[in-house]
């Protein structure tokens, strides 16, 4: 018995596309749009000495009226008239750019020296890079503070080569800081680079230098052009996830620094103020959102240039 062809044998098609297409959106939905949802309710919402912490609390559509007049703008309010959060801000976004930027001076010639050798030892250095992985963060941190730590290896060498004669006094401090996301996050700022430095076309190298080009105009007129998005995509996967840290700035830092990420973890779980550590979460979502919006607005502006 034969089975009968298809009238439409495109529509099983489209409708497998649709499928692996929904597949993301509801990936999306399950663990990104529902929390943000969730966490936008609590920053709208007030302290409470109950479970959970905070009021009001949905009973049902029947009284969805008063939920929705028990809502309020106070914890957004307070962020605002309050300098400690606007301070935490600005210093951690300062902290964090302050890291981006050095990761790139450091990464950018890292990069162009794995994407310029020899191809048979450009694994073997990729290995190198995400080397690092492979043990934990959190143990790599507690390296840190035995290097920088008060005659610590790094106050050893120091004095031993005659550089110093007292301690440096790095540990807790936003030396310190910055130092540790700069390593920790070092990997982000090498890989996208070295993916772009290692798709340009040496050919083009060459035609600018038959064109009379010396070395150093081709690298600023061709190889960092070309190799700008990897740039820009890493400086995001450096600054994104530095803005928000927690754990280094606890660690490394002393009283005096502060981020954004301590702050939020002291009101949370030190404060018990869900709500008004959901508006601080909610706030530093959109300062994140900021550079992204940027990018993409520069990559239509680069494609419409093309």
């Amino acid at each position: 018995m034969t089975t009968p062809p298809d009238p439409d044998p495109g529509r099983s098609l489209r409708l497998g596309r649709r499928i692996v297409l929904a597949v993301p959106f509801l990936w999306l939905l399950a663990l990104f749009l529902t929390p943000f949802l969730i966490v936008a309710r609590m920053s709208l919402s007030d302290t409470a000495r109950a479970l959970p912490p905070y009021a009001p609390h949905w009973e049902g559509f029947g009284r969805l009226g008063e939920f929705l007049a028990a809502l309020d703008l106070e914890n957004y309010a307070l962020l605002a008239s309050d300098t400690l959060y606007l301070a935490a801000y600005l210093s951690s976004v300062r902290l964090a750019a302050i890291s981006t930027i050095l990761a790139l001076v450091v990464a950018f010639p890292l990069a162009y020296a794995m994407a310029r050798a020899p191809r048979r030892w450009q694994p073997a250095l990729l290995v190198a890079v995400i080397l690092p992985f492979w043990t934990s963060f959190l143990i790599r941190i507690y390296a840190w503070i035995g290097i920088l730590r008060p005659e610590g290896f790094l106050d050893v060498v120091v004095q031993a080569l005659g550089l110093a004669d007292a301690p440096l006094g790095l540990l807790n401090t936003d030396a310190a800081v910055v130092l540790g996301m700069v390593y920790s996050y070092l990997p982000f700022m090498v890989l996208p680079i070295y993916a772009a430095l290692e798709r340009i076309d040496r050919s083009l190298l060459e035609a600018a230098a038959d064109l009379g080009s010396p070395p150093w105009k081709s690298f600023w007129t061709v190889t960092v052009p070309l190799a700008a998005p990897g740039i820009v995509a890493g400086c995001l996967l450096v600054f994104i996830p530095a803005i928000g840290e927690f754990v280094i700035p606890d660690l490394l830092g002393g009283p005096d620094t502060l981020m954004i990420g301590k702050v939020l973890w002291t009101e949370f779980f030190s404060n018990r103020d869900w709500p008004l550590s959901s508006a601080v979460a909610i706030v530093l979502l959109a300062v994140l959102l900021l550079p992204l919006l940027v990018f993409q607005r520069a990559l239509r502006r680069g494609e419409g240039a093309r």
